[in-house]
């Protein structure tokens, strides 16, 4: 994997999770597969669809997925539903080990953050696993804003979090919503692929 770093003189870091941190985004897939098919889904859950919400707010997805499917969903079940099935999957998540590397360098002389979509609890117990959680002091999740990604919220406080001016952060995402919310940070970005964009030989 050969990332793209923009020059720059960064203050801080951040790093969003899923599919960027910790591969997990083909055990999120699963997750969502099973739980929407337990409301209706007659079809195998859509990959571009799915991997188009990355980074958004998991229960947004849920409300998202079903209206494209056209299904009339009870989205907080549902979200539990899908949390509760990939609960039982974590154990399988595999580090992203070239972001890790840097997330640790960067982490002995600069601050670092995670900027999550994912429900507080999950993303604490995700890091937990994978072994980051004393790496990253700092974790926002949209339970701490108003708006989730796209919008720059999160971001943003990540960097007052950090005591970094958002100009000053670097982002590492792997899906569109989570760069679009650091261009609306006014922050850069890096694009770590995901596991279906390397599928499709995107390059890295």
């Amino acid at each position: 994997m050969n990332l793209d770093l923009p020059p720059g003189d960064f203050a801080g870091y951040i790093f969003d999770l899923d599919g960027t941190l910790v591969d997990t985004m083909p055990l999120h897939y699963r997750a969502w597969d099973e739980a929407m098919r337990a409301v209706g889904l007659k079809c195998p859950l859509d990959e571009e669809l799915f991997y188009s919400l990355g980074g958004v707010p998991t229960i947004k997805v849920a409300e998202l997925i079903a209206k494209h499917y056209g299904l009339t969903v009870d989205t907080q079940a549902v979200f539990e539903h899908k949390e509760s099935l990939f609960l039982a999957l974590q154990k399988d998540a595999k580090l992203i080990e070239p972001v890790v590397a840097i997330a640790r360098q960067m982490a002995a002389t600069h601050p670092v953050a995670v900027a999550s979509g994912g429900p507080r609890d999950i993303v604490h117990g995700m890091l937990k696993i994978a072994g980051l959680a004393s790496l990253f002091p700092i974790v926002v999740t949209p339970e701490d804003v108003v708006h989730g990604k796209p919008a720059p919220d999160m971001f943003l406080l990540a960097a007052k979090k950090m005591g970094v001016a958002p100009e000053k952060c670097l982002v590492f995402e792997d899906a569109e919503p989570g760069m679009r919310a650091a261009e609306a940070a006014g922050m850069k970005w890096v694009h770590v692929p995901s596991r279906k964009q390397k599928e499709q030989g995107a390059n890295a």
